[in-house]
């Protein structure tokens, strides 16, 4: 029995063979440069898991005859850095490159990319981190600024398909699937290969023959690619805001549910609808916000599942509301006016008068108290011009 991974016996050697990427494999595209005039950057590769970014990384170093040298952020200190810098003075003194691949590079604090910057800089090591966050956010600036940022996308479902075809091919075993389960396995990938070759893999071993009930049996429930601390969290709130926007209850609907399956906190979506009443409704329908805190307060008394009908509820009728922004134009104009004119004195006749001092001075002079009174004199301070 082999006891090497399918998804690590199948992982490409070479660029011809990496399945997705078009826009960095290309002819003319960087990493199609980069292994064709062998010379190797600085890179940061950002994309989901089973994208390809450590594949690529093995490929780019073997292409241009560099010495791989591979950590892992979750595991490796800045001890282990400065092993691999010793590593790469010795190769540069054999005329060799280092490049140094560095796996959830972003799980690296401050003082431990600081220790790698200066031999990136110098030439020394050649980096390449792979990152599932946002680098902008979880790689120090001056190293950014040294690397070229690829981002790499989820491989389509076609692309999981060949990706299968070719492990089925080199297994012998392209008559075992039937096409109804072979397109489940791509559906249920997420466009992860790694996923894919995994479900694969064990759906073999399951029966001689896989059916999309084999396949259901060996994947189980797939664990949505949601991190509620990750890009995906502000991603999908995101696309959830914008449909509630744009009155499309099915997309929003969608969103919600995306968020609930994943274990979003309820108050969390909830908090946001009530921000969405007032921002984005407002004085369109003044009963949204009423609706959006009872929604709120219902999550926080009830809870899920059962608080799942007070979210769809709100999240269908937010959606379907009439939207206006006049609300946050009026709050942001104000705010603009409030910082130009911060110390701006207030009319002597908006003043309270409790003494016959200050009424003498003109404190509340013909400001009488009616509905829908208005002032002669207008309400804002003399100096501010509209």
């Amino acid at each position: 029995m082999n006891s090497v991974p399918l998804a690590e016996e199948m992982r490409p050697q070479t660029l011809h063979e990496v399945i997705g990427q078009s826009h960095l494999l290309a002819d003319g595209e960087i990493l199609k440069q980069i292994v064709a005039r062998k010379e190797p950057v600085s890179l940061i590769l950002w994309g989901p898991p089973g994208t390809g970014k450590t594949t690529l990384a093995r490929i780019i170093a073997s292409e241009v005859n560099a010495d791989f040298v591979e950590l892992s952020a979750v595991t490796a200190g800045k001890k282990d850095v400065l092993k691999v810098v010793e590593h790469a003075r010795q190769n540069w003194n054999l005329g060799v490159r280092t490049i140094l691949f560095v796996d959830e590079i972003h799980r690296f604090n401050k003082a431990q990319q600081d220790a790698f910057l200066p031999h990136v800089e110098s030439g020394l090591i050649t980096l390449i981190g792979a990152t599932t966050e946002n680098p902008s956010f979880e790689i120090i600036s001056p190293l950014l600024s040294r690397s070229r940022v690829l981002v790499l996308q989820p491989l389509a479902k076609i692309e999981i398909i060949e990706v299968i075809k070719r492990a089925l091919k080199h297994l012998k075993q392209t008559k075992n699937v039937t096409p109804k389960a072979l397109d489940y396995l791509a559906e249920l990938s997420g466009g992860d290969a790694r996923v894919a070759l995994g479900n694969l893999e064990l759906a073999l071993s399951l029966g001689e023959k896989v059916t999309p009930e084999i396949v259901k049996v060996a994947a189980q429930k797939r664990v949505p690619g949601y991190d509620k601390k990750g890009d995906m969290h502000y991603d999908v709130i995101s696309a959830f805001i914008k449909s509630m926007r744009g009155s499309d209850v099915t997309a929003t609907l969608y969103y919600l549910s995306r968020m609930i399956d994943a274990g979003e906190d309820p108050k969390f979506i909830a908090r946001r609808m009530v921000i969405f009443a007032s921002e984005d409704i407002g004085l369109a329908g003044n009963g949204a916000l009423a609706l959006a805190s009872a929604t709120f307060q219902a999550i926080e008394r009830v809870g899920l599942p059962e608080g799942n009908y007070s979210l769809y509820h709100c999240a269908t009728a937010l959606a379907r509301s009439p939207k206006s922004r006049e609300i946050a134009n009026l709050m942001f104009g104000a705010k603009e006016l409030a910082k130009r004119y911060p110390d701006s004195r207030v009319p002597l006749h908006l003043r309270n008068a409790p003494t016959k001092l200050m009424k003498d001075l003109g404190y509340g002079k013909n400001y009488e108290w009616k509905a829908n009174f208005k002032h002669a004199k207008g309400f804002l301070p003399d100096d501010i011009t509209i």
